[in-house]
């Protein structure tokens, strides 16, 4: 008799996008937990305010740093630290459904160090600009700089695949379209801050930066613009 094992639904996904994951849901798991009163004890409230301030990207804090010519460790770290950090169990959900869905696709076809380099990159990027672009005071904190830049990764992909079809490749972007036209429907109805400014460059990132881990692939890109 054969014996039949349900296999874990992390069999599938690239081993980066589990440990991405994790790092991403641990911390997540802790707060809430905290929160609710499970664990921690009365303190364990405090818990995920007291992490965006340290984990957190803060563009106030990049400014007095250049200002004074510092480039403290502490800070710095907070370009590749603030991803992990939410201000809601509903932010986290969706940016890990973005990240096992779109790692997943990013990993298969351009490889796992190409996630590292679009999730890493992406909020890297993201938060340098938006630093440098913008005044803003607000705590940039949230993981989806970086899975925007899977999402360039994966827009990337379908470019490519729909060019080598004949198909129209500008369905390339529907994805990133539809998320950038309901971030602005929310802004509109709900108020809004100028995270979605971090959210595009990653995804700008993520594009770019997948040119250039294909073979040919600016080549691909220079052409296509060349004939337009």
């Amino acid at each position: 008799m054969q014996d039949h094992h349900d296999p874990s639904p992390f069999n599938a996904l690239p081993p980066v996008v589990v440990i991405l994951f994790l790092a991403m849901a641990l911390p997540e798991a802790a707060f809430s937990l905290g929160e609710a009163g499970l664990i921690g004890g009365p303190g364990a409230v405090g818990w995920r305010l007291a992490a965006i301030e340290r984990y957190g990207f803060s563009g106030d804090v990049f400014d007095w740093m250049m200002s004074n010519g510092r480039w403290l460790p502490e800070h710095l770290m907070r370009f590749v630290t603030y991803p992990f950090v939410h201000t809601s169990f509903t932010g986290t959900l969706f940016a890990v459904v973005f990240l096992l869905a779109l790692g997943k696709l990013v990993g298969e076809t351009l490889g796992q160090l190409a996630v590292v380099v679009l999730f890493v990159g992406g909020g890297v990027f993201g938060a340098l600009v938006y630093a440098l672009v913008l005044n803003d005071p607000a705590w940039l904190v949230g993981g989806f700089p970086s899975t925007y830049g899977l999402i360039g990764g994966y827009s990337f992909v379908m470019w490519h695949t729909l060019g080598a079809r004949g198909e129209q490749q500008l369905r390339a972007f529907s994805l990133i379209a539809m998320l950038m036209g309901i971030q602005l429907l929310w802004g509109v109805l709900f108020g809004g801050n100028n995270a979605w400014f971090a959210d595009l460059l990653g995804f700008v990132f993520g594009f770019v930066a997948s040119t250039l881990m294909v073979p040919g692939g600016l080549a691909r890109v220079l052409q296509k613009l060349r004939r337009q």
